[in-house]
């Protein structure tokens, strides 16, 4: 799928893809189903019900049928909407109207399909349209020509979640399993939910922050976190380009407050979705500034700072919730409503595609000897 320019209303393009994208979620639902034991997440299903799931998969094959239909009719492209109906009919010729929600026997391994068809779902159904009406780049496609490697990074991180999730752990249990952490973390829970959830928020942003700062002026730590600002299209999916390496690293420090501190399950999980809403948010392609509260969490406007191509405002903004973390340590920048004119890495020759993307780090980085490449900076302008 090539799209040169941007999708516009009332082509029936938007409603091509639209079909395509929830036919595609309704086929897959239908093997969640199917094989629970082995395609959805033992930690996720208790959040959701087979029953709610249920009416949720039949609700996006008939809204998938309903959009290949509109698109059928104002579209020029047939294709898109033959596509989301074939989709359909094969959800459906599976099961997708008759599924039947059972009980599951926990295995020990497990793909997290169901985490990443209901994120992805979530997620597009919440920034996508934000994108298209608020874009901060209106010249920059819905899909631009990489969205392919950033929806792989997204895939890979959503179908591996229990991989990310054991390893990134282990940091923490190996060296402070041992302690007496007991008494602590009885006095953590008993404290009221707002505080809880400040502290749990403020301790791991101010761990990430440290560790993000790390990766950024260390050359060899720098070739695994320079994948994640490769991208030169910042938008809802841009934040998922992270190198297994980096989400390694990244996230086990910011367990190790969390889990030193044993805060509540409930805090927890909402952390978790915090985050991985926030994280998707402060990459989209959106100009909404938020007014005041730019100046208390993280926004987009904030972020892409972060991501400017201009090797002079390299170093800035590292904190990934609140900006007063980078005011602290002295890398907070915010001019304004001004935002940055690129975004990207300076090396013209960094290579595409998922795979390229995971072996380079490995290899020589020309980054190695100027993390600021100021002279690289220099000579292309």
């Amino acid at each position: 799928m090539e799209i040169k320019e941007n999708v516009k209303f009332g082509e029936g393009i938007i409603s091509g893809y639209t079909s395509i994208f929830l036919g595609v979620l309704s086929f897959l639902g239908v093997f969640c189903f199917k094989y629970p034991e082995w395609l959805t997440t033992p930690e996720f299903r208790n959040v959701y019900t087979g029953e709610s799931m249920k009416i949720l998969l039949t609700a996006v094959i008939i809204a998938s049928l309903f959009f290949a239909v509109i698109s059928f009719m104002w579209s020029k492209q047939k294709k898109w909407a033959l596509y989301g109906m074939s989709f359909c009919v094969l959800a459906i010729v599976l099961g997708g109207f008759d599924v039947s929600p059972r009980s599951v026997t926990i295995t020990k391994v497990h793909l997290g399909l169901d985490w990443l068809i209901l994120d992805l779902f979530l997620m597009a159904i919440l920034f996508v349209p934000i994108e298209i009406v608020f874009p901060k780049r209106k010249n920059q496609p819905t899909f631009h020509e990489e969205w392919r490697t950033d929806l792989m990074y997204f895939v890979v991180s959503h179908l591996l979640v229990q991989f990310f999730g054991v390893i990134t752990q282990q940091p923490a249990k190996m060296f402070f399993g041992w302690m007496g952490l007991g008494g602590i973390q009885d006095f953590v829970q008993n404290q009221p939910i707002l505080l809880q959830l400040f502290f749990a928020f403020f301790i791991s942003d101010l761990f990430q922050y440290w560790t993000h700062r790390f990766f950024h002026t260390h050359t060899f730590l720098w070739r695994f976190h320079s994948i994640h600002h490769s991208t030169e299209n910042m938008d809802w999916l841009a934040g998922s380009r992270t190198h297994f390496v980096d989400i390694f690293v990244t996230r086990s420090m910011a367990f190790v407050p969390l889990y030193i501190l044993g805060f509540s399950t409930i805090t927890f999980n909402i952390y978790v979705i915090f985050m991985a809403i926030h994280a998707v948010l402060i990459h989209s392609n959106t100009r909404i500034n938020f007014g005041f509260f730019k100046y208390i969490f993280a926004t987009p406007q904030y972020h892409h700072w972060h991501h400017c191509k201009d090797s002079e405002f390299y170093g800035k903004n590292f904190a990934t919730i609140f900006p007063f973390i980078d005011r602290i340590f002295g890398t907070y920048y915010l001019p304004n409503n001004v935002w940055p004119q690129d975004t990207g890495l300076l090396e013209i020759d960094f290579p595409k595609g998922y795979i390229k993307q995971a072996v380079y780090p490995f290899t020589k980085s020309p980054f190695d000897k100027d993390l600021n490449m100021e002279e690289y900076d220099k000579s292309k302008r």
